[in-house]
C-alpha cells in the first residue's frame, strides 16, 4: 500500500513557506492550516523540525509574541531568501506534477 504521508512529506517544506508568506503566524496555526489541507498526518512533531531547519537556512525569521491565551507564541514571518526559495519551490512543484499527470494519464509514449 502507498504511505501517503511519505509521499507529501517531500511538499511540506514549500506548504509551510507558502503558508507563511500570506501572513505571520505560529506553529499551531501552521498545523492547523496544513490539516484543513488534506495533511491529515501533519503534526506539531513534524512541524517544528521543518521550522527550524527552515530558520537555519534564513528562509524564515521567529519572534516571541504575547499570547491572549497563555505563555508567548514563537511567530514566523518569510525573509527575502524566503520569496525566493517560495517561487523556485513553485516551479519545481509545476515540473514535477506536470511529469506525474503525463504518466499517470498515460500521455508518454512507451520508451
Amino acid at each position: 500500500m502507498i504511505d501517503r504521508s511519505q509521499l507529501m512529506r517531500g511538499t511540506l517544506e514549500g506548504c509551510i513557506v507558502k503558508i507563511i508568506s500570506k501572513e505571520e503566524t505560529y506553529g499551531y496555526e501552521i498545523v492547523s492550516r496544513l490539516q484543513v489541507y488534506g495533511f491529515d498526518d501533519a503534526k506539531e512533531g513534524t512541524i517544528y523540525p521543518l521550522l527550524l531547519r527552515l530558520e537555519r537556512k534564513g528562509i524564515i525569521i521567529s519572534s516571541y509574541k504575547e499570547s491572549p491565551l497563555g505563555p508567548k507564541r514563537k511567530y514566523y514571518l518569510l525573509t527575502d531568501l524566503g520569496q525566493e526559495f517560495l517561487k523556485e519551490f513553485a516551479a519545481a512543484w509545476q515540473d514535477v506534477k506536470a511529469s506525474v499527470d503525463k504518466i499517470m494519464e498515460g500521455d508518454v509514449d512507451d520508451v
